[in-house]
């Protein structure tokens, strides 16, 4: 590319040169990219060669179409967070997850990402109006929003039971071939405001599918998306839980002070709901973040609060996006934060009662539980209770795709190798090396 010559300069001249118009260059687009004439749109077109607007997904098809040369050598764009007009976060999200279609790739995360999250413009300064669109030709009304609500509920049901490696790419298919002319449509201001908050759940899930296979540079770009998409939906719930999402991603990968900074815009952000389990939701991960930090006081404080709001929560399952977090969902949380904090006998007490109330119908869940349950039980020198744990652990772990289950493996293995003189010790690491040379093949 030559550097005297702008993207948008070197669009128009190669598309000047072969006579072609800019809703021609759209259409040959579509063609090369496999979804026929439905290109980017003369507008896009426009944008680039006008505004400077680098098209990094569609550069590698420009670079085919133009001639240009390697596919590799595209322009720099921000496609991470959505930045300028509202219009955007569509663009920006779809555009996403059309190169995962294309092609899966793994991003490398950061903790500079997650905290950029926060600079975000709060719920209250995003300003889009979600009005009929005047020169949509797809109608939508209420019953597409509950087929969004549908595919999410089930998706995240076979996420849970099976680990988020199983149906991720079902999800961004759906996004991208479904959800997409859905969200240019036309539709009334309710409707709007429900096909965001409907977007933002099911994009929030491909977020948490990737992380759950261990593609974190992904899920960061997912959860970024949809707390703009809740936003524009005007949804503080769906907005504080994508915020949750890169809290718990800074937790597991040991950035402890962003997923504190998070953690606590999190919690603020949510003291606009009324619903005690929402807010036991996000005081949990504020504990937990606080409890790796080794801040004790913040832990143990929001650790109370999450409990009285989890105790004064309706059992009966809700449509709240947090409504799944239950009293055995807050039970296994707590009893991890218990034992970061080096209480052993209440997390044990902890993790016990949310084997008996949660995780019993989510065979992921029951595993991880399990496999925290067993680490506790040697922190106390109960070989033999968590030899027996581990044993149930890795007879569920089996065909579970989910980097929390291989990384549990792992951490037992670790354990295990500690107490190798112990009876049946050896016996479990072997079925442990098993398991996971299993995973890499």
């Amino acid at each position: 590319m030559s550097e005297d010559v702008s993207t948008g300069e070197m669009i128009k001249r190669a598309r000047s040169a072969r006579g072609w118009s800019q809703e021609r260059l759209a259409i040959e687009l579509g063609k090369v990219e496999g979804r026929g004439e439905k290109g980017p749109g003369r507008g896009q077109v426009y944008r680039w060669e006008k505004q400077g607007r680098a098209p990094k997904y569609w550069w590698p098809f420009l670079c085919e179409v133009l001639g240009f040369g390697s596919s590799d050598d595209a322009p720099a764009a921000q496609v991470d967070v959505p930045e300028g007009g509202v219009g955007d976060t569509v663009s920006s999200v779809l555009a996403l997850g059309r190169s995962e279609v294309l092609r899966r790739e793994f991003m490398a995360s950061s903790s500079g990402y997650a905290l950029a999250a926060l600079g975000l413009p709060d719920l209250d300064s995003i300003t889009r109006r979600v009005t009929a669109n005047s020169g949509a030709t797809v109608r939508v009304g209420q019953g597409e929003v509950l087929a969004v609500r549908q595919m999410v509920k089930s998706l995240g049901d076979a996420a849970a039971e099976l680990g988020g490696g199983h149906a991720r790419h079902l999800a961004v298919q759906y996004l991208v071939e479904n959800v997409s002319p859905w969200l240019d449509g036309a539709w009334s201001e309710s409707v709007g405001r429900g096909l965001f908050a409907g977007a933002a759940q099911l994009t929030h899930l491909i977020g948490w599918m990737a992380q759950d296979e261990g593609n974190h540079g992904v899920a960061q770009k997912y959860y970024a998306h949809s707390y703009r998409l809740a936003a524009e939906a005007g949804d503080a719930e769906l907005a504080a839980t994508a915020l949750r999402g890169l809290a718990v991603q800074a937790i597991d990968l040991g950035y402890r002070a962003a997923a504190v900074r998070i953690a606590e815009e999190c919690v603020d952000q949510a003291k606009r709901l009324d619903d005690p389990k929402a807010l036991a939701y996000y005081e949990t991960t504020l504990a937990d973040a606080a409890a790796q930090d080794g801040d004790r006081t913040t832990a143990t404080r929001f650790l109370g609060t999450s409990q009285r709001h989890i105790e004064r929560s309706s059992p009966t399952p809700g449509d709240s996006w947090a409504s799944h977090f239950s009293i055995g969902r807050w039970a296994h949380h707590s009893g991890m934060i218990l034992a970061q904090l080096g209480d052993y006998e209440t997390a044990q007490e902890h993790l016990q009662v949310a084997l008996d109330v949660h995780g019993l119908d989510r065979r992921r869940s029951h595993a991880i539980v399990l496999a925290d349950l067993g680490a506790v039980q040697v922190r106390q020198e109960n070989y033999g209770a968590a030899l027996s744990t581990w044993c149930e652990f890795l007879v569920l772990a089996e065909g579970l795709r989910s980097v929390k289950v291989d990384d549990a493996v792992t951490d037992m293995r670790a354990r295990l190798a500690r107490i190798r003189t112990v009876h049946g010790a050896t016996e479990l690491d072997e079925r442990a090396a098993l398991f996971l040379a299993g995973r890499s093949v």
